[in-house]
């Protein structure tokens, strides 16, 4: 059968236009819109020569877009244009329509104080706004023929309170959003780095608990080690002195190192975790974690073939560990899939493959990848091998393969292999 190897994980798509990007091409459109309405209101109700309509309106609908690279020059040609408009009008066509600011030109107003204040804060935004409003007022001052009339100054009158309240509510709305947006974006960020380094301490929690699951494995050598070689003068009566100094020089050395692996084992364990008491978990305590996964209701199905008795305690640790985080992410990232575990040995290695359908429920959970990265740092430090990916049914699948004995590195053990699709 030939061996599949695992398809790479679909990456999530990107959207192809960005908010920013949408952004700027609704305030284009904005203020190409603005700018040829208010050319041909400009033009034909108040009598404003075209050329002059053309130049004055380009600076005063393309402001908004300059302010977000250049706002003090944005601000400096919108005013500019604001205060030249309203006086180059004909004055029996001035009364006939709204005057000082026409519609176009209010909207844009608006439109203006508000991007500046968003995107550059109330500081700057204020600057329009109040320069605006003061140019508007000269308007009437500089042309006193167009408000001779009570009725037109009346009107000029209200034109100039509507534009200013608009403009002035506009400001305080922006003000709003921005901080808004920006207490958002704070929270976002503190989010992304709160789960990053929970996903951190998680990392450096299984590293320590692979270093304490090791000190167990190995003291335990060490400690055979260190009696057999204490005792050797005692059991063996018949070796001569060179032999005996020899053992006890072992045994002096085999404790030597047991001290100095409690000491690093101290430096890894923090304040808040106490050691464990009890015996570490092998391939023969699989059986039960698969029942109690069971009893949470998810179908699980269990395979185990071969002799595992007398596999390697670092190994029987590893293998245990594997299945239960390969199950843990099961249960997590793919709600109400069956899954199945199969483990086989033979003269050789030990293989693990934990397997899973396509979750009939989004996951609750997002997942960080954290737990894939220790199952992996686990059977490399072990010389064995692990592949992980999606299945073609659109599930996932985990596979690892545990050697029993050291090899060298070139060789290769595959004790569970995949059917072709």
């Amino acid at each position: 059968m030939a061996r599949r190897l695992p398809r790479t994980p679909r990456t999530p798509r990107t959207p192809r236009i960005s908010r920013r990007t949408a952004a700027l091409a609704a305030l284009a459109v904005a203020s190409l819109a603005l700018f040829a309405v208010l050319v041909s209101l400009q033009t034909v109700l108040y009598g404003t020569a075209l050329p002059l309509t053309f130049i004055l309106g380009a600076a005063l609908c393309s402001a908004p877009l300059l302010s977000l690279r250049y706002p003090r020059w944005a601000i400096a040609m919108f005013c500019s244009a604001a205060f030249a408009l309203p006086l180059l009008v004909v004055p029996d066509q001035a009364t006939e329509a709204p005057w000082p600011w026409s519609v176009p030109a209010l909207v844009t107003f608006v439109l203006f104080v508000g991007v500046v204040t968003f995107v550059h804060g109330a500081r700057l935004g204020v600057v329009p706004l109040g320069v605006g409003a003061l140019l508007s007022l000269t308007a009437p001052l500089l042309r006193p023929e167009i408000v001779a009339t009570p009725a037109t100054a009346g009107s000029a009158t209200a034109d100039l309170i509507v534009t200013t309240s608009v403009a002035a509510a506009v400001f305080l709305v922006a003000i709003l959003v921005a901080g808004r947006v920006r207490v958002s974006a704070e929270l976002t960020k503190e989010r992304e780095h709160s789960a990053l380094e929970g996903s951190r301490r998680a990392l450096v929690e299984e590293r320590t608990r692979i270093a304490r699951e090791l000190h167990d494995v190995i003291a335990h050598s060490m400690s055979v080690i260190q009696v057999q070689a204490s005792t050797a003068r005692y059991r063996l009566p018949e070796i001569g002195d060179a032999a005996t100094s020899e053992f006890e020089s072992i045994a002096a050395t085999a404790r030597g190192s047991l001290t100095e692996m409690r000491r690093m084992l101290g430096v890894l364990r923090t304040e808040d975790q106490a050691a464990e008491l009890a015996p570490q978990q092998s391939i023969d305590d699989i059986p039960a974690l698969v029942d109690t996964i069971r009893r949470a209701g998810v179908t699980v199905g269990l395979e185990m073939t071969g002799a595992f008795t007398d596999a390697p305690q670092a190994v029987q640790i590893a293998a245990f560990r594997i299945a239960q985080e390969a199950l843990s992410n099961a249960v997590r990232h793919a709600s109400g899939a069956a899954v199945t575990v199969r483990l086989q040995a033979d003269l050789h290695a030990i293989g693990i493959r934990v397997r899973n359908g396509r979750a009939t429920t989004p996951p609750a959970h997002p997942s960080g990848g954290y737990g894939l990265r220790g199952m992996r740092e686990r059977v490399e430090l072990l010389g064995g091998s692990f592949t992980a990916g999606p299945t073609a049914e659109g599930g996932w699948e985990v596979i690892a393969s545990l050697p029993l004995h050291e090899r060298p590195s070139s060789e290769t053990t595959a004790p569970i292999t995949q059917e072709n699709p």
